[in-house]
């Protein structure tokens, strides 16, 4: 048998870290609607051309390649022509290692093309983020807003009662009925050996009966209920700047920190727009903001309703905005509208809803990505009502204040 030896080229797909470019492709991978500002709706950030420009532009200007492969590429070897066909080839390549890797699903490619191929064949191919896609973004922006707040110590809700914790943190006491039976091993016999002593009874076997044993007691630590409120009405596109992806951004992080160290907890989200309604986190990545008015109002009582539902110690509303409300629900379920400035109708049943939020024992702190007057006066008054708190915020620092606060509220003392 004869063996043919060759140099061995290794391919350049292979060599790109995958992680790494999804964290770069975020911004596309989450697009709320910011690319068509006037129809919000429209899926054109979802054709696979989108995907292979922002592919493309990563590998060129992003620094996803190292100086040895960018050489490879750009080698004096090659003609133009040369170089153009293998950056394509790459790029196709790294399109179909996402899809073989989960990371995203294409739909509307002629049977038999390649994933990542282009042309008139391909002009209507559509790509979709996969669930793995969007709980790595979550991950990756929980880990990003962590590390950018420093080290912390973060634990459970404290409070100043006992309970029969896991953790023997504090002196045991005697059994009750109803307690869980996290059992004080030392005390226990003690409490029988003393007690056999005492009547005279031989300590060579020792009987342990009912009100011989201890209880060891931990610090009591409360779960936390939270409705993250966010604002998808038309502005959170549309002056420039997109501040709904950052939200969603927040959103998936806190649903990664609560199911990895907190998961005593609950978070559900809600979108308010003309009306409002509660999306599944598994979904939330995949929301865009749409042609709406802010109905405020309507968006704090699904929240303040879902919350009445959870038996928690704490509730809480955390509200991300950047517009003051300009619509609200009638009786009749008809939806008044008025954009202009803030309708004295629509403030009177907004605050209404604040304050059933209050009388409800539920917290809203509410997160300002504008700083017009009448925005500010509105969430101060919010604050007021509900004795919450107000932020200052813009899309760069959002998730670190939300995250921040989560983490305080978590740590305060619970009267």
């Amino acid at each position: 048998m004869k063996y043919r030896y060759t140099r061995f080229i290794a391919d350049l797909a292979d060599q790109i870290d995958l992680h790494q470019l999804v964290s770069q492709l975020s911004g596309l991978l989450l697009s709320s609607g910011f690319d068509n500002p006037w129809d919000p709706q429209n899926d054109a950030d979802r054709a696979l051309q989108a995907l292979h420009d922002a592919i493309l532009d990563a590998l060129l200007n992003g620094g996803t390649l190292s100086d040895e492969m960018l050489s490879r590429l750009t080698s004096p070897e090659l003609s133009a022509d040369q170089q153009q066909a293998q950056l394509e080839e790459l790029v196709q390549r790294i399109i179909e290692k996402l899809t073989s890797e989960g990371y995203v699903s294409v739909t509307g490619a002629p049977e038999g093309a390649p994933s990542g191929g282009t042309g008139e064949a391909m002009a209507h191919a559509r790509f979709e983020v996969t669930d793995k896609a969007l709980d790595f973004l979550g991950y990756r922006a929980l880990r990003d807003l962590l590390g950018s707040m420093g080290r912390s110590s973060v634990g459970r809700h404290d409070t100043r009662e006992l309970a029969p914790g896991v953790e023997a943190s504090n002196a045991p006491r005697p059994y009750e009925f109803g307690d869980t039976l996290n059992l004080d091993a030392s005390a226990t016999v003690l409490n029988a050996v003393r007690r056999q002593a005492a009547s005279g009874e031989p300590t060579d076997r020792i009987d342990v009966q009912l009100e011989d044993l201890m209880i060891a007691q931990g610090d009591y630590q409360s779960s936390c209920a939270t409705v993250l409120l966010l604002d998808c009405s038309h502005s959170m596109v549309l002056y420039g700047e997109d501040r709904f992806t950052p939200a969603k951004r927040v959103a998936l992080a806190l649903a990664g920190l609560i199911r990895h160290q907190y998961p005593g907890d609950s978070l559900h989200a809600v979108l308010f727009h003309d009306s409002a309604e509660e999306v599944p986190l598994a979904r939330l990545g995949r929301v865009r903001v749409g042609p709406y008015y802010t109905n405020t109002r309507e968006g704090l009582r699904l929240a303040r309703r879902i919350l009445e539902r959870e038996r928690k110690d704490m509730r809480q509303i955390i509200m991300i905005t950047d517009g003051k409300p300009s619509a609200v629900t009638r009786p009749d379920g008809l939806i008044y509208r008025n954009a202009f400035g803030l309708d004295p109708f629509v403030l009177r049943e907004t605050f209404a809803e604040v304050a059933a939020c209050r009388r409800a024992g539920i917290m809203i702190n509410t997160f300002m990505l504008a700083r017009d007057y009448d925005l500010v006066a509105f969430v101060r008054r919010v604050a007021r009502i509900c004795r919450g708190k107000a932020y200052f915020t813009t899309p760069y620092n959002l998730g670190q204040y939300v995250l921040q606060d989560y983490l305080t509220n978590r740590t305060r003392t619970v009267h």
